[in-house]
């Protein structure tokens, strides 16, 4: 049996970022998997289905299934890594069910596979004969500063990507001055002292209500927080993520 999986990026949330290499390794795969999430996160399957829709030929086979929750504990990495386990596990049963003798897989990656997702860490986890490819995608950081019109760093100066979790744990890192800060669901950026801080925000990156504010952190943290969190229980779910800057390129 050889199965090769592809793992695609399809871009924030528009269906104009996906790109040529992406339709071509979609109109490839003899299978491609769709993630449930639940009613309230339909957006992002049904983002998924369009593109399929407008993509695809009547060769290559759609199939939805339903993504596990993960457990909530207080080991946080213990608590991912059997989450993985659980999504490792739904994949090689549908490969099982819907390539029996070998074929081409391909999954829909939010995003970019390699920033911030663990796509790949899951892929690993399956049979070692599958043959693994990764198609690039547009990323959260490259929609937030282009909605901005920002660089991503200031002149000569390094970025660390970093998370929310991290930031609220370990407060600003030391040696830079630009943070862009990703999977925070609890608004670090709140908690740090603002002096000299600035902020670019955003949210649905690059879907139709795409929200975005901007500003020295003193003045626009409580309004961002706000918002949301009103964003969420419109919508049911939130992507979003944020660059810092400070000091004198804080602008």
């Amino acid at each position: 049996m050889a199965i090769e999986l592809a793992l695609i990026g399809i871009g924030t949330g528009n269906p104009d970022h996906l790109t040529r290499a992406a339709e071509t390794a979609m109109r490839a795969a003899n299978l491609i998997l769709l993630p449930r999430k639940g009613a309230a996160k339909s957006d992002l399957i049904d983002l998924r289905r369009a593109i399929c829709a407008d993509v695809l030929t009547d060769t290559t086979r759609v199939v939805e299934f339903d993504l596990p929750s993960r457990e909530a504990q207080p080991d946080y990495l213990d608590a991912v890594d059997r989450w993985h386990d659980a999504i490792a596990a739904i994949w090689a049963r549908e490969i099982a069910t819907h390539l029996p003798d070998g074929g081409r897989l391909a999954l829909l990656v939010w995003g970019d596979p390699s920033l911030y997702d663990s796509t790949i860490r899951i892929a690993r986890r399956l049979d070692a004969r599958i043959r693994l490819s990764f198609i690039p995608g547009i990323t959260s950081l490259q929609a937030l500063t282009a909605a901005h019109g920002v660089p991503l760093n200031a002149l000569a100066a390094p970025v660390l990507v970093t998370t929310g979790r991290r930031l609220r744990d370990g407060g600003w890192p030391s040696g830079v001055d630009t943070l862009a800060v990703m999977l925070d669901g609890h608004c670090a950026f709140a908690d740090l002292p603002p002096l000299g801080v600035h902020i670019w925000w955003g949210a649905y990156l690059g879907m139709p209500h795409q929200a975005i504010d901007a500003g020295p952190l003193a003045d626009v943290a409580a309004r961002i927080v706000a918002t949301r969190a009103a964003l969420r229980a419109e919508h049911g779910w939130i992507m979003d993520t944020y660059l810092l800057r400070r000091g004198e390129d804080a602008r």
